[in-house]
């Protein structure tokens, strides 16, 4: 009998912001993910790499200036450092608590390449800021290359790129074989290196890809069981911020498709997840996506915790 698979979308918060935050993040991480494993599941990881990426991309922009015959890093280049540099630490981190327990499997970190459309209407309106502050005279040196820039009064300007949507993962066979033969992947973070085809080569784009959409894609394509997007909050509400507001412990198909349309789900947060969870239970049958935090994540599976969504 073939075990079940489960995508775990780790959030930010999973992660921390800096080296010894993650660190620490990470080995406690990875407990909640060694769980599942113990359980029998068959695990794909993908994670947040919003903190990471802004840092390796102000880092090597500033040497960049400082230094000549360097240059600074486009946006792909930085994502797959991001890739690497987290997943070193999170296949670390499954190893050592396997072998604690006495369980010898392995944990792969795939580089991950997301193909995305060129004419994908979010190149025409860049919404995803990245980088550190700027002055004025940086920013205009910035929409000089070409790339976007905007003001953020009392702060400063901020570089802005596309976030357009995943259309498929390039290594998605190389990440089905890591699963089929029962080990652990770690795929597409932070959404993945968005590329667009250009002859025989990849090319990269100046983009990132929204994570949730990305782990919905890689649950899709794997033909997992469940999607598990963890977050900071243990449950998705309605009335958001008022007095009304309440947990949901439990949706359809249709309530969520009447709760986008109410306009429940911020745009920038939980909207992308709840999008993300019925594209994914659309393309397949039995599945279930479960939106919680790290904390609540063993519990929901079991429908004691979270928020689940799943066909009427």
């Amino acid at each position: 009998m073939a075990k079940k698979r489960i995508v775990l979308a780790l959030g930010h918060h999973a992660l921390g912001t800096n080296l010894p935050e993650q660190k620490k993040a990470v080995a406690e991480t990875a407990k909640v993910i060694a769980d599942f494993i113990e359980a029998g599941w068959q695990v794909a990881v993908t994670h947040s790499n919003a903190p990471q990426v802004g840092m390796i991309h102000t880092a090597m922009n500033e040497f960049g200036k400082l230094h000549d015959g360097y240059t600074s890093a486009p946006m792909s280049v930085c994502s797959a450092m991001s890739q690497g540099y987290i997943g070193y630490d999170l296949q670390n981190g499954i190893r050592a608590e396997l072998v604690k327990r006495g369980i010898y499997k392995s944990a792969a970190t795939i580089l991950t390449q997301m193909m995305v459309n060129p004419y994908d209407e979010a190149f025409y309106t860049p919404m995803k800021p990245i980088g550190r502050y700027m002055t004025a005279v940086e920013a205009k040196e910035e929409e000089e290359k070409g790339n976007f820039v905007e003001e953020v009064p009392g702060l400063g300007f901020r570089r802005v790129v596309a976030s357009p949507k995943p259309v498929s993962i390039v290594e998605i066979e190389i990440i089905k074989a890591v699963l089929d033969a029962d080990q652990i992947v770690i795929a597409c973070g932070g959404g993945g290196i968005p590329v667009m085809e250009q002859g025989y080569r990849l090319k990269g784009a100046s983009a990132v890809i929204e994570k949730d959409r990305a782990a919905g894609l890689l649950a899709k394509e794997i033909d997992a069981d469940v999607l598990m997007i963890l977050t900071n909050v243990d449950n998705v509400t309605l009335n958001f911020g008022t007095p009304d507001e309440r947990p949901i412990v439990q949706m359809d198909l249709n309530e969520a498709e009447s709760g986008i349309r109410e306009g429940q789900f911020e745009t920038g947060s939980m909207l992308p997840k709840i999008e993300a969870s019925l594209d994914f239970i659309r393309h397949g049958r039995n599945r279930k996506a479960i939106i919680t935090s790290l904390n609540q994540a063993k519990a929901s599976l079991e429908g004691k915790a979270g928020t689940t969504i799943k066909e009427a």
